[in-house]
């Protein structure tokens, strides 16, 4: 009984990890009256070999040795211009059988759900602010956001700072080459490589669909610890109500 249920959701979320998968089944253990706690649980799946190991990749998708301008860090402290949302970028590599995609990403820090997303054949800024439209058609970024990526030139290109501009959206930018400044577009593009897109798709239109099915469940039906285990959906969805109430 327990594995059908860990099976049900593992359809979805191949690599999802142990607490965020006991969030999901302990519904079913209570309903079904099964005393079993977190740590036991990690034992039954150990037992029954449904542990999943992580997956780790990398290739460099930043070049920021270019001319263009660079933006300010407006994530350090005092930075914010009292900015009521953030918005974190970034590009991450994907590979069909046609060859090698670039996936641009726009995650909502706040809810951790992917507000806008693209997949092209290359990272040209024209493609790349595709992403950035996506999530701009949710007018709470309108005047009053804060837009965070690394100092790609895609990014710093003046298509990408026109769109910002357009929407009164503040452009912010990694001042060096540490990692950790933006470190949560950088996390949720391993998610979604780790435990969602796993499977080799022949063409770059089949892994379009996969990338949209997955975000849409990454979005949707993942618990997320940074959340107190909901999902990014059910807290964007909260906060922009409470947005719209004040």
């Amino acid at each position: 009984m327990i594995k059908e249920w860990v099976l049900y959701w593992r359809k979805f979320m191949p690599q999802i990890g142990t607490r965020k998968l006991y969030k999901l089944i302990k519904p079913k253990l209570v309903e079904h009256g099964i005393k079993l706690g977190r740590d036991g649980f990690f034992t039954y799946l150990r037992g029954e070999g449904l542990l999943v190991k992580p997956k780790k990749s990398y290739i460099k998708t930043t070049f920021s040795k270019h001319w263009m301008k660079k933006h300010p860090n407006l994530l350090k402290e005092g930075g914010l211009h009292n900015a009521e949302h953030v918005l974190v970028s970034d590009i991450t590599y994907l590979e069909s059988d046609q060859g090698v995609h670039y996936l641009s990403l726009v995650t909502d820090s706040g809810s951790r759900k992917i507000v806008g997303h693209h997949l092209s054949s290359d990272m040209k800024a024209e493609n790349v602010v595709k992403a950035l439209k996506m999530a701009v058609k949710d007018n709470r970024y309108k005047g009053n956001a804060v837009h965070h990526s690394d100092r790609g030139l895609q990014y710093c290109s003046a298509i990408y700072q026109k769109e910002l501009t357009a929407y009164g959206i503040h452009p912010s930018m990694t001042d060096g080459y540490d990692c950790y400044q933006n470190a949560l577009a950088e996390r949720i593009n391993g998610i979604l490589k780790q435990e969602f897109l796993l499977y080799r798709c022949k063409t770059i239109e089949e892994l379009k669909i996969l990338v949209t099915e997955s975000i849409n469940i990454y979005n949707e039906m993942r618990p997320h610890l940074a959340l107190d285990m909901e999902t990014p959906n059910a807290v964007h969805n909260r906060k922009g109500q409470l947005r719209e109430l004040a």
